[in-house]
């Protein structure tokens, strides 16, 4: 009973094995690895994919990229509309430049279309083989269960492969899917702590989202406005990390550590600018305020 087992699971798993180097994403995908983004550089791949937290940025992505379609169908409905009454009334200047716009506005949406069918078509790739590496491990527990042959170590060695070769194609999309994730634009718009801010301190505010850093200084004026070194900072969305915001008091040659917090940016994905405000300390007595346009 266990030799049948053994034998069926055999072809299976090498019938597994064939799936697998058929639905590889490199062989099927030409995708390069820019130099601009962090889980596709060269050492930097991280071999531990996040189904669950892939699954929610690319939701995520794909409703801030349908927000930005409807957005911009709405600008081309409008301008079509204007763009017949013009052609009655023969204003040709104003035609022309008309026309111009509505090119470059359905330009723009065929860009829109293309991005969501890439990242759809990334994500699908990524659901296959994450469904073929559960499937390859369960089968690894299986053998490993079984009686000890020849031909359930082979199987177990090849599922192993197979396992790895999984892995690694789901690490390498996930890179692909970073590239489309856009940019946050993060602005500085200064602190909130009501009487813990005088006139006279100063502050330094550190960001870091994964391998990039943003740090700037400000000041307390005796308006109670206050002025920074620093306003705005460009960052490059990433797959697996958060915002982590550390601010500290600069009382000459010392520091005094306010907070340090952690932001998740999965709700950036929008085409309104975010305002955000994040508790530094756990009462909440300062906070900072950012703004966040994706």
């Amino acid at each position: 009973r266990s030799c049948s087992f053994t034998g069926f699971s055999t072809v299976q798993s090498r019938k597994l094995a064939k799936s697998l180097s058929r639905s590889s994403v490199r062989s099927r995908m030409s995708l390069k690895a820019p130099k601009a983004y962090n889980s596709l550089q060269k050492g930097a791949l991280i071999w531990d994919p996040k189904p669950l937290q892939v699954k929610k940025i690319f939701e995520a992505l794909k409703k801030g990229l349908n927000e930005y379609l409807e957005a911009h169908q709405a600008e081309l409905d409008y301008l079509s509309g204007r763009h017949k009454d013009t052609k009655r009334n023969s204003r040709l200047a104003f035609y022309y430049d008309l026309d111009k716009q509505i090119r470059s506005v359905e330009r723009y949406i065929r860009k829109l279309e293309f991005h969501i069918s890439k990242v759809e078509e990334l994500y699908e790739a990524y659901c296959i083989q994450c469904r073929l590496r559960d499937g390859a491990t369960n089968m690894k527990q299986a053998f490993s269960l079984s009686p000890a042959t020849k031909a359930s170590r082979e199987s177990l060695v090849e599922l192993y492969k197979n396992v790895q070769e999984c892995t690694e194609d789901m690490c390498f999309i996930e890179g692909a899917l970073e590239v489309h994730l856009g940019e946050f634009h993060v602005k500085m718009k200064g602190l909130v702590g009501f009487a813990r801010l005088c006139p006279g301190d100063q502050y330094e505010v550190f960001m870091r989202l994964g391998r990039q850093k943003w740090r700037l200084k400000g000041k307390i004026e005796t308006d109670d406005s206050q002025t920074w070194d620093e306003e705005e900072k460009i960052f490059i969305p990433n797959l697996h990390e958060k915002f982590e915001i550390k601010v500290t008091e600069l009382r000459g040659l010392a520091t005094i550590l306010v907070g340090v917090v952690t932001c998740d940016s999965i709700n950036f994905f929008t085409t309104k600018p975010q305002a955000i405000i994040v508790d530094i300390t756990e009462l909440g007595t300062i906070k900072l305020r950012l703004e966040v346009l994706w």
